[in-house]
């Protein structure tokens, strides 16, 4: 055997390796995906498949889900409101940030272009904006 030959023999094992292993894990997620849904998993195998058949299933499987109830969603713990602050940078430029984001949102140039893109978000998202003055102290919150 030939040094070319060889080297062909590892690859088209390695292919075949990374395959199984491919029909495994999704083997694994297919089992998971029934026991959520209730149904007892599938015992059978299936090795080999090329990639492309593995696939479209899979899709299939997502857009199977039924549509969510709308009294599914009153159980769920709604988020806290999204509160922004309207801050001044060290290079004098107006920000806009989450309360405990450390990166800002947009950048602008005046103070009040940026409370007027703080409240759009606010208003979108169902928040409140908290304005600061140059030197950093609050000067008008819940606005």
């Amino acid at each position: 055997m030939t040094k070319e030959e060889k080297k062909k023999a590892k690859e088209e094992a390695k292919a075949k390796k990374k395959q199984e292993k491919l029909a495994a894990k999704q083997a694994k997620l297919a089992a998971k995906e029934a026991k959520k849904k209730g149904q007892a998993p599938q015992t059978e195998t299936v090795k080999a498949q090329p990639v492309a058949e593995k696939a479209a299933p899979a899709k299939e499987k997502r857009e199977e889900k039924p549509a969510p109830q709308a009294g599914a969603a009153e159980g769920k713990a709604k988020t806290a409101p999204r509160n922004y602050h309207v801050a001044r940078r060290p290079d004098g430029k107006w920000q806009v940030k989450f309360a405990k984001g450390e990166k800002a949102i947009k950048l602008f140039s005046t103070q009040e272009e940026a409370i007027a893109y703080a409240k759009k978000l606010a208003a979108n998202q169902d928040g409140s904006i908290t304005i600061h003055k140059k030197d950093g102290s609050i000067r008008k919150q819940k606005y």
